[in-house]
């Protein structure tokens, strides 16, 4: 007997089943279904992500334009402060602000993934330096 290599024995696979199926009766052979992964939201799931989409938009850019005011009046051009020391505090206070403030407004920060709590911080810096910019203008 010579080694099958994995190419060759998945060849002779099919032939296995085909000679097996031959022997049963087609009524009795079970096909394996396939499994959707993707899972069907009714149409009250996609209006209620929807609208929390929209409020965890509005909340995270008013806290970045509150960020960006006080920030302004707090510390001014900023030239005596590290930046990026400042960006760290502005996202770790608002990020415990929003984990307070959305079971609030019906929204489950337990279901939030690493993208969730990216995209609404992001929003955060993005208006928290936008609004300081415009102010320094």
């Amino acid at each position: 007997m010579s080694k099958q290599n994995p190419k060759s024995k998945s060849r002779k696979e099919p032939a296995k089943i085909a000679e097996a199926t031959s022997e049963v009766p087609a009524a009795k052979i079970e096909t394996p279904e396939k499994k959707s992964f993707i899972k069907e939201r009714t149409p009250e799931e996609k209006q209620k992500e929807h609208r929390d989409g929209i409020i965890k938009t509005i909340v995270a850019s008013l806290l970045g334009t509150i960020a960006g005011v006080l920030c302004f009046y707090l510390y001014g051009t900023g030239e005596d402060r590290i930046w990026y020391a400042v960006l760290t505090i502005v996202i770790g206070i608002t990020y415990y602000i929003q984990k307070i403030f959305y079971p609030q407004l019906n929204i489950s920060t337990k279901e939030f993934k690493f993208k969730d709590w990216f995209y609404v911080e992001f929003i955060v810096i993005d208006f928290f330096l936008i609004v300081w910019t415009l102010l320094l203008n």
